[in-house]
Formats: structure tokens, C-alpha cells, sequence
């Protein structure tokens, strides 16, 4: 499969989110999700020639769209370790950072990589495919009250205690190795009319698992807080509750938790100004050129 930018990741909610960030001519800015590079070109085309721009992509794969400009710096790794490699380049502080949250097209139309249930293929689900546990690691090696968890709490799905105790004993005759694999062993326990959504809910669990996405998340947003800028700001893109969750508390308590912290006068202290009070959502349109944004949800904080 030829992968071009365009073929990589149709950006959602293109300009919104970068009207969010309410780009300086001359300021730094950070997209933690470069992917196709969408976002990336249209902060780049607001920016000045004494501005900047970091991004950063595990994907080996997105480095195929890098883009040439000398105001660009491609960061070859997860979004976690934001404030070491700004650091590393010498950047105390930051104007403003996006975060485009969803899973790459790339990722779900590659027949190899295991995203989806759409294709027979090995188990990996890895966004680094350089490291790290794969989805059929995790399948056959987990306990039964781990596998139950991450479809319990990642995935949301009530049967998740059945599901595990199925895959546990079916992995006991046979190792559990394919996308087909899966879905052989686990489609009978989901009801007809709900079967893809569950099915999703199903790989999306396993999938936060491999990539440890809630705690590079975590780690993220609490970096993006130290390094911005009074004034700068947070422009995120979600697309499940549960990352929402953790973006939202970020925004109105200044932690991941959403623990209302309060002075001696009652006041309460919270780093940031919500720019938009009511959350956007992509327009009729936008959703019907592209389905995948349906779920998405975009979130803009000011620094105070």
C-alpha cells in the first residue's frame, strides 16, 4: 500500500483546532500527534519565519511525511516524554500545543498492523512497531482478572468478565494469534445488533493497552502545564470518554483526576481558562466526508 499524507490521516476539525491555538507569528508550538501532517502544515503556514513548530510520531511510518521547512523539527517518539526532548532541544517554554488524540486512518486500513476486525491479521496493534508488548502477547499471557480489566475499563463492556474467561480457556488449546482469532473465539458473546460496536470497543481496549495510552496521556498533559506559556494554549481532540475524562479534568482543575483545589479564601485554583466552555464537534458536513470524525470532541484551555 503507497501511504501519502493524504492516505495517512484525514485531519479532523482542521481549522478549529487550529484556530484554538491562536497562533504567534513567532511563537513555539507543539502537535504531539504528527501522523499525516495535516495539522501540522496549517500551523506551520500561520506561523512566522521566526517561528517554530516540534512534532512528534513513534510511527516510523509517518515519517514519510515529514514536512521540509526549517521552522519544523520531527521528534521520533511518544507524546509521553514531551518535557525531556523539549529540554533536549533547549525549549523552556511553549506558545501552545494540539493533540489530535484518534487512532490514524493509516493505522485501521493497514491489513498488517491488527487495528481492525475488518482484516485477518497478526494481533500487534503496536504504534512503535520498534518495541513493546503486542495485542496477541497480552491475550495469551494475561490472567484471566487482567484481561477482564482492560476490557472492563477500556473498553466498557459489561460482559467484559465473560469475554475474558472465554479467551483465557480457548488459549489453553490453541494460542489466540490473528484478528480472526479473536473474533472466532468472542463474536457469539455479543448481541447481533450491537456486534461491530462491541467489536470496536473490544479492539480499542486491547489497543490502549499495548500502547499504554491513558498514562503517556497523563504524562503528556502534565508536561503540556509545566511547559506553556501564561497565555498559551491547549487545543486537544478526543475521541472516546475516557481520554475525554482526563482532558477535561486537566482543563478545569489542572489535573488528570479533576480534583477542584481551592486557597484559603475558598477561590479556585486551576491553571487554566476554558476557551470554549461548550465542547466542539465536527459539522454535518465534516461527518459525512469523513466518518471517522464522528466521535470526536475538541477541548481548548488558555494558561492563566
Amino acid at each position: 500500500m503507497i501511504i501519502t499524507a493524504e492516505t495517512y490521516h484525514v485531519p479532523v476539525l482542521l481549522n478549529e483546532s487550529i484556530d484554538g491555538l491562536a497562533i504567534k507569528s513567532d511563537g513555539v508550538y507543539v502537535d504531539v500527534t504528527f501522523g499525516g501532517g495535516g495539522h501540522s502544515k496549517e500551523i506551520l503556514r500561520r506561523l512566522g519565519e521566526k517561528g517554530h513548530l516540534y512534532s512528534f510520531d513513534q510511527d516510523p511510518d509517518a515519517e514519510k511525511n515529514i514536512v521540509d521547512d526549517n521552522r519544523f523539527t520531527f521528534v521520533r517518539s511518544n507524546f509521553r516524554y514531551l518535557k525531556n526532548w523539549m529540554r533536549y532541544y533547549g525549549v523552556d517554554h511553549i506558545d501552545g500545543l494540539l493533540a489530535d488524540l484518534g487512532v490514524s486512518s493509516h493505522h485501521f486500513d493497514d491489513e498488517t498492523r491488527g487495528f481492525s476486525f475488518r482484516f485477518d491479521a497478526p494481533l500487534d496493534m503496536r504504534m512503535n512497531k520498534r518495541a513493546g508488548t503486542t495485542a496477541a502477547e497480552i491475550l495469551n499471557n494475561y490472567d484471566e482478572e487482567q484481561l477482564a480489566d482492560i476490557f472492563y475499563i477500556y473498553g466498557e463492556l459489561k460482559n467484559a468478565r465473560k469475554i475474558a474467561s472465554t479467551i483465557v480457556k480457548t488459549r489453553n488449546e490453541k494460542k489466540i494469534e490473528t484478528t480472526g482469532d479473536l473474533m472466532n473465539v468472542t463474536e457469539r458473546l455479543f448481541q447481533r445488533e450491537r456486534e461491530k460496536k462491541e467489536m470496536a470497543k473490544m479492539f480499542q481496549a486491547l489497543r490502549i493497552e499495548v500502547n499504554h495510552e491513558m498514562d503517556a496521556l497523563k504524562e503528556m498533559l502534565n508536561g503540556a502545564m509545566d511547559m506553556l506559556c501564561e497565555g498559551g494554549r491547549l487545543s486537544v481532540i478526543t475521541y472516546h470518554s475516557l481520554e475525554d475524562r482526563i482532558v477535561k479534568n486537566m482543563m478545569k482543575a489542572g489535573n488528570v483526576e479533576g480534583k477542584i483545589k481551592q486557597d484559603f479564601f475558598g477561590r479556585i485554583e486551576a491553571p487554566f481558562r476554558l476557551v470554549n466552555n461548550k465542547v466542539i464537534v465536527p459539522s454535518d458536513e465534516e461527518q459525512q466526508q469523513n466518518p471517522r470524525s464522528r466521535s470526536a470532541k475538541l477541548r481548548v484551555a488558555e494558561k492563566i
